[in-house]
């Protein structure tokens, strides 16, 4: 396995002190109150090993976050595991209920760190493309692909094409997952990043799903606190102590004395989240008709950190030919999406961009590229 596009991509932006548009990560932190609660934590001794399941005030407070939003009932002793990360999380579920030989249903363009953790377990991969430019759920691919698949790893709000599955999407993956008998993993870790009129549903709420639905979740994008990795999966509790089996023997445990400040966040800063949309929104509308006003086609996310744009009409041989050339030439960075697809025809002329930063560092990555030569 080689690096990561983000390790890379951030790497060349370092480098040439780009403005970084490429790597998800936020340019401002969460609430205050968590971070004093993270402190208090540290000064309050909570520094040694948490249980291996996590610490039980943000396990319940998990749970309660689960039956406020999505009316799921949980018991935080057996049906919810703290993660490092989202990132173990998917590492966990898919290593501990995935076989070699297994068929995984994946969504593409996908998040890179599925590829490399389908691999790991020896699953085979089962694409299902989201076609620009609307990147909608083609339910007759997924009907194809579940053929004869154990699991589905689903992730909506999409990375990276900022797709929300809508209403009746989900209910035909339901229907899919039910007939075909499928373990359902979901990433929602941009559960609360959701704009305009769309809303997040989540696919273990619906009916007959619960019990064959593993969701997966983090503090992190909800909450602007990305370099804590803390996460969580949560469900059936034959499904979480698949997770658990495999954790311990990844991290065992972590981020004992965040764990606490996390729990305060569910609990106590519950309105953030809505508030921090409000504000992507506006950065999202700024990114994408700044790019419109350059020429450069942009679909408008529904969710996520993320645009995606077509550069065809630029003349690059490619998305990452573009991304590679373009700090030296606009000193701004993206991520070229054709690393997330199988279908490299699909995906060669994609390119990602991060509006999950200062509205003033987006207004400059524009002047940049206004002032740049974008043509190959």
């Amino acid at each position: 396995m080689g690096p990561t596009i983000f390790a890379e991509m951030s790497a060349l932006a370092a480098r040439t002190q780009a403005i970084n548009l490429g790597q998800g990560f936020p340019d401002s932190d969460g609430p205050t109150s968590v971070s004093e609660r993270a402190v208090a934590a540290l000064r309050g001794g909570e520094n040694q090993y948490p249980p291996g399941l996590g610490r039980p005030e943000l396990r319940e407070a998990i749970a309660s976050h689960q039956d406020r939003h999505y009316g799921i009932g949980l018991d935080p002793a057996t049906q919810v595991v703290v993660t490092t990360g989202c990132t173990e999380a998917i590492a966990g579920a898919l290593m501990g209920l995935v076989n070699p030989g297994d068929g995984v249903v994946v969504l593409e363009p996908y998040y890179d760190s599925y590829v490399a953790m389908i691999a790991f377990a020896g699953g085979v991969r089962r694409p299902v493309t989201l076609r620009a430019p609307d990147f909608r759920l083609d339910v007759d691919s997924l009907e194809r692909a579940a053929r004869g698949a154990k699991v589905m790893l689903l992730n909506t709000p999409h990375n990276p094409t900022g797709t929300v599955l809508s209403p009746a999407e989900l209910s035909a993956v339901a229907e899919v997952a039910i007939k075909h008998d499928l373990t359902v993993i979901t990433d929602e870790v941009y559960e609360h990043v959701v704009f305009d009129e769309h809303q997040h549903v989540a696919l273990a709420s619906l009916p007959g799903m619960f019990e064959r639905t593993l969701t997966l979740s983090s503090v992190g994008k909800s909450y602007s606190f990305t370099g804590w990795k803390v996460g969580w999966a949560s469900g059936p509790a034959e499904l979480v102590g698949a997770v658990t089996g495999v954790k311990q023997w990844l991290s065992y445990v972590s981020a004992g004395p965040l764990q606490s400040a996390v729990a305060h966040a569910l609990d106590h800063e519950a309105p953030w989240p809505s508030h921090l949309a409000q504000q992507l929104q506006a950065q999202r509308d700024l990114l994408v008709s700044g790019l419109l006003d350059l020429g450069i086609p942009t679909r408008s996310p529904e969710g996520t950190y993320f645009a995606m744009s077509d550069i065809s009409s630029l003349g690059w041989a490619s998305g990452k030919e573009f991304c590679l050339a373009l700090p030296e030439r606009a000193g701004v960075v993206a991520i070229p999406a054709q690393v997330f697809y199988d279908d490299q025809v699909e995906g060669h002329q994609l390119v990602r961009w991060a509006f999950c930063k200062q509205p003033e560092v987006i207004e400059q990555a524009l002047e940049r590229l206004g002032k740049a030569s974008l043509h190959a």
